[in-house]
């Protein structure tokens, strides 16, 4: 589809998500054709993520030009003079990375090798929840982890009703043997982790999480995936077993990290733009990642974590997405829809739109 103009809704300054003018809406000309193995998207949806919220409060950096949006999914339009991935027409999904423009757009230019086949059964909507968490959570779980097949034993996900932890436990699940143990203090988010795949659920808030989680695992626990670390260390340090592996997602800069080392216990950082931001050679790595959860999803052993979704890329229902994940209650992920694309394959038939 031929656009005549560029638009975007960028961030021009730090604030809170209904500040005046943090957000704007700009226009400009068509990008110019894709050079290398860069690929020019025609973004049909994207979902909104805790990273656009701490970039919006200047909690960390991100794209030069504002424009945020770090999960995708459109149409192949123009593709580099060196790509060999993907033709024009693919329908595609992926997250970008941090440091280059994002895809509260409706054209985005995106390096073919953090990019993935789009699954052929799902929604546009549904695919643009799915590249950010299901990266993160395979990055972790098998880089990091180092979970296969094989692997038994028990895996506590703090944070099992978000986003990433949602697809924690599906992947977790779907390709490993591990108990898993998922954190969630609603009803309806306990629920929801135990329909994803988790064997038991503990509360993250409760005073009694220790308990909770020996009761869970009278064992011990061999792996966690944190989503939520701030202070959990000790805690960590007393429910797991010795050689025990953490992986985590966030910050924790006020947390004594000897603790962990009676038990020799291994901490591992996991940041889903570490590389493409840094050239690592392995970044295409992600694109066979991306194809690879598109099987998965085809073949119904997961599926997409999108509970919310838009209609329209602006700036009323970026504040409103980027509210709601701040509240902190919001299970699985939120998507918004563009107003200006064909509407066949847009959302699922049924769903309905905020």
């Amino acid at each position: 589809m031929t656009r005549e103009m560029r638009s975007s809704i960028a961030m021009v300054k730090t604030g809170s998500a209904h500040a005046a003018g943090v957000f704007t809406a700009q226009e400009g000309p068509v990008l110019p054709p894709p050079r290398g193995r860069d690929l020019l998207v025609e973004v049909r949806a994207v979902s909104v993520n805790p990273i656009d919220c701490r970039i919006r409060r200047g909690a960390t950096v991100g794209p030069e030009s504002g424009v945020l949006g770090f999960d995708a999914a459109g149409v192949v339009t123009s593709v580099g003079p060196t790509t060999r991935l993907f033709e024009v027409g693919d329908p595609v999904y992926y997250a970008g990375q941090v440091d280059r423009s994002g895809a509260n757009t409706n054209q985005q230019v995106v390096d073919e090798r953090i990019v993935g086949h789009k699954p052929k059964n799902v929604s546009f909507a549904e695919a643009a929840a799915l590249p950010l968490t299901a990266l993160t959570a395979w990055e972790g779980l098998f880089d990091k982890l180092r979970l296969t097949s094989d692997s038994v034993g028990t895996l506590l996900v703090l944070g099992g009703g978000g986003g990433v932890g949602s697809m924690v436990i599906q992947l977790a699940h779907a390709l490993t043997d591990v108990r898993i143990i998922a954190s969630a203090s609603r009803p309806e988010t306990k629920r929801w982790v135990r329909e994803l795949g988790a064997h038991v659920s503990v509360n993250h808030s409760s005073e009694n999480l220790e308990e909770e989680i020996r009761r869970a695992a009278p064992a011990g626990v061999d792996y966690v995936f944190s989503t939520h670390s701030a202070g959990i260390l000790p805690l960590l340090a007393r429910v797991m077993n010795p050689f025990g592996q953490i992986v985590a997602i966030d910050s924790a800069p006020e947390d004594d990290f000897q603790v962990l080392k009676p038990k020799a216990l291994t901490w591992h950082w996991e940041n889903v733009f570490a590389r493409a931001v840094h050239g690592a050679l392995d970044i295409t790595n992600q694109h066979r990642v991306l194809d690879a959860v598109a099987d998965l999803v085809e073949a119904r052993k997961i599926r997409p974590t999108m509970t919310q979704v838009f209609h329209g890329v602006n700036i009323a229902n970026l504040r409103e997405a980027h509210r709601r994940i701040e509240l902190g209650h919001t299970a699985g992920k939120i998507v918004l829809v563009r107003d200006d694309v064909p509407e066949s394959g847009l959302i699922p038939r049924g769903f309905k739109m905020q």
